[in-house]
Order: structure tokens, then sequence, then C-alpha cells
């Protein structure tokens, strides 16, 4: 009997999620990934990673561009929560410092689901005790077990890609609640609003503005510049909004102009 053929390790026989997982985790961390190469490595056809690609796309893991995929983000993808929270970390420090000041012991406080509020997380223990509401799971993760800190973590239809409860349910349970301060970011701020890249963020945000008295949010500069698929609200829903101090000063007037309360946070 002639000898065996054998195919390339990483090819047919893999489990399409095992492949998958590692189609996503190279477009993270390479940022941008080539069909071609891809087939070439996993032993497949490029037909087959496209499919891949077009199924990690409808999930939020990456986007799909002419010759491969980018975890870059773009209008209508938001980007991988790793690709995000490696993102402007020194901005996102300096915002959450000077948010820290307005949060009050005793409190309750929302942090929505994104990395930049994430950041504030980080340092609500030192104001302990607070009550912190979050559909954001690294922020469940970060004050899991924090004295003094009574978690309420918010379910509803978990959504790998962006690691927080997000849908319905999750609005649903914003409903039977209400806090003292929101904390929270936006994708994108364009002619005066924001802007996100999918309905259901923009369904719990909207939720979770309702569900609190002083609304406060964080943006880096780089927002000013990016672009949104949905509306969330206008800027001026917000109490307070808190730029770091490389934003330009057009867009700084833009806001003032507007009549939102502006506060600058300069690096450490």
């Amino acid at each position: 009997m002639g000898a065996e053929t054998r195919q390339p390790a990483d090819m047919s026989g893999r489990k399409p999620r095992e492949r998958r997982d590692r189609i996503k985790g190279r477009v993270v961390d390479e940022g941008f990934v080539r069909i071609e190469q891809l087939a070439d490595e996993l032993g497949v056809t490029p037909m087959t990673i496209r499919r891949d690609l077009d199924h990690l796309q409808s999930r939020g893991w990456l986007r799909k561009v002419r010759g491969g995929a980018t975890a870059q983000p773009s209008t209508a993808f938001h980007g991988d929560v790793r690709h995000r929270t490696q993102a402007m970390t020194a901005e996102k420090d300096a915002l959450a410092r000077a948010a820290l000041p307005l949060v009050r012991s005793g409190q309750s406080v929302i942090i929505d689901d994104s990395t930049t509020a994430l950041a504030l997380s980080r340092l609500l223990s030192q104001h302990a005790p607070l009550t912190v509401i979050t559909n954001f799971v690294p922020v469940t993760q970060v004050l899991a077990g924090s004295p003094g800190i009574e978690l309420i973590s918010l379910g509803g239809t978990y959504y790998p890609a962006y690691d927080a409860f997000l849908g319905l349910r999750t609005v649903d349970a914003v409903t039977s609640l209400y806090a003292d301060t929101l904390f929270a970011s936006t994708t994108a701020i364009t002619r005066g609003h924001c802007y996100h890249q999918s309905q259901e963020t923009v369904a719990v945000k909207r939720a979770l503005m309702e569900a609190c008295a002083r609304k406060i949010l964080l943006v880096d500069h780089t927002k000013f510049r990016r672009r949104g698929l949905y509306q969330l609200a206008p800027v001026t829903a917000f109490d307070l909004v808190i730029v770091d101090s490389g934003i330009p000063p057009a867009d700084l007037d833009a806001l003032q102009a507007d009549g939102v309360e502006v506060l600058v946070a300069h690096p450490e």
C-alpha cells in the first residue's frame, strides 16, 4: 500500500472555530493580515479564509478589507476590545485622573463599555465606598472583590468582540436602576453629536444616560477625527465633557460655542 498522503498540519482538519481564533488573534496582533498569507499558513483555500473573515466581521472581531482584514476601527467597525485598550493609553489615564475628583464616596456610578472609562474604574477604589454599575466585563474584573465597592453587573447578550453585555435585556436591566453619575465615552464626535458603530451600543448607552442624574463624557482628541454610523446624542446632552490636552483649538472652541462645559485634562 502506498504512503499515506499527508496534508499540512494547519489545514482542513482544523476545526473552523480553532482556525478563526487563530485568524482573529493574528489580525489583532498585527493590525492587518492578507488573505493569501492566512490561506498558506492555515493550509486552506482563500475562499475558506474569506468565509472565515465574513463570520468574524459579523461578530465584530475585525474588518474585512480588500485583500485581507484589519483591526483598525472604521465608520462601521468599532475595533476589537484588545486593540482599543492598547490605544491612547496616556490620554485615557489623564482623562481618568481628571474625572476621579468628581466621584464622591457613597455615590452610585455607572461605567459604560468604553476602554476610556475603564481607565477610571482602576482608580475608583480610592473613593470607596461606592456602588458601581457596568455592562463591561473588564470593569467587572477590575473591581470584583475590591473593598468598599458594591458591584452591579448588567446582564444581557454577551458580545465577545466588545467584551460587554448589550441588547434588549441589558436595556431592561438598566431601566430598573438610577445612579448619581454616568462616566461614558463615544466612538466619534461629528457636527456636535456622538456616534457609534452598532445599534446595540447606542440603545444601551441611551438607557444608561436616562438612568443617572449627571452625565460625564470622557473623550480623547482623536474622537473628533473619527466617524460613526449611528447617532447617540448631541454632546450638549452631557453635563460635562472631559477632553485631553491634545484637542485642537478649533474643536475646543466649537464645543464651548455650543455651550458645552469642558474640562481639559493635562498630562501628569
